[in-house]
């Protein structure tokens, strides 16, 4: 029995190539668990002086410089009341400077639907000194 070389070779001219995708992703998904797997995820770094009070707070000793005032963002909102005492007027530019001892050791609560900013400063801290206009 013969061989019929041409008609294979018109068959092989006629297929057109195809992609198998199912094995394709099995390897592309081979690969991403190999990657997950290998990686190395850093901790973060815990200080010693955390309490672990869990009250969601910015631990302020974490951060660099020695700002006296942070700039706390109130897009959208008109007011803000420190100790029960409105202090709106002191907004520039949708921001507000709020003091680090008000960060660290007071509490700060933002109520969209008020539209405002409650601030309790620590004890023997005037709302003029919790606040400040940012410059």
């Amino acid at each position: 029995m013969a061989i019929d070389i041409k008609r294979h070779k018109e068959k092989m001219n006629r297929d057109e190539p195809e992609i198998k995708l199912v094995p394709f992703i099995d390897i592309l998904f081979t690969l991403l668990i190999f990657l997950v797997v290998t990686s190395t995820f850093g901790a973060a770094s815990v200080t010693g002086d955390d309490t672990g009070t869990g009250t969601g707070k910015p631990n302020m000793t974490d951060t660099t410089g020695d700002a006296e005032y942070y700039l706390l963002p109130v897009a959208g909102l008109q007011k803000v009341v420190v100790n029960g005492v409105d202090m709106s007027s002191e907004i520039r530019g949708n921001a507000i400077g709020v003091h680090a001892r008000v960060l660290d050791q007071g509490d700060v609560q933002i109520k969209t639907s008020e539209h405002a900013i409650y601030i309790q400063a620590p004890s023997g801290m005037s709302p003029q000194e919790a606040v400040h206009s940012p410059e």
